[in-house]
C-alpha cells in the first residue's frame, strides 16, 4: 500500500490538492509505514496529479481541500481519497492506519466556491480559468 499526503510547510497537510507542490509518500507493509519520501510534483496540477500519483504507485490520498473533478480523476485511477484533513501528515497517516481518521467524504476546495465565478465546467459552469477555456 502507498499513501500520498499533500505536503506543506512544517509537515502540515497542504490544503489545496490542485496546487500542491509536493507529496509525502508512505510505503505501508503489515499496517505500518516502512518508508516515507517527499516527492516534487514537477508542476503537475489538478486532475493531472491523479496520473502523477498513479505512476508513483499510490493507492490512497490524504489531503485538505479537493475539487470534485480531481476526486473523479483519482477514482478513475483507483486511488481512494480521504479529504478535508488538517494537521500533521504523519499523524493523519497514523490515524488512517489505525482506522480512526476523521475525514470529509465530500471535501471541497474553498476556492471553488467563488474564485472562478459562476462558470466552471468542472465545478458547475461552462468556463474555468484554472482549467483553461472550455
Amino acid at each position: 500500500m502507498k499513501i500520498a499526503v499533500t505536503y506543506g510547510e512544517d509537515g502540515l497537510i497542504f490544503q489545496h490538492f490542485g496546487h500542491t507542490e509536493r507529496f509525502k509518500v508512505y510505503t505501508v507493509e503489515d499496517g505500518r509505514p516502512v518508508s516515507a519520501e517527499v516527492i516534487d510534483t514537477a508542476g503537475a496540477g489538478h486532475e493531472a496529479l491523479a496520473v502523477f500519483l498513479k505512476n508513483q504507485g499510490v493507492d490512497t490520498l490524504v489531503c485538505g481541500g479537493i475539487g470534485p473533478g480531481a476526486v473523479n480523476a483519482l477514482g478513475m485511477c483507483g486511488i481512494r481519497v480521504f479529504g478535508g484533513i488538517t494537521g500533521l501528515a504523519d499523524a493523519a497517516v497514523e490515524a488512517l492506519l489505525a482506522g480512526n481518521l476523521a475525514y470529509n467524504p465530500n471535501p471541497n476546495c474553498d476556492h471553488h466556491n467563488g474564485e472562478h465565478g459562476d462558470h466552471c465546467e468542472h465545478h458547475g459552469g461552462d468556463r474555468c480559468g484554472c482549467h483553461g477555456a472550455h
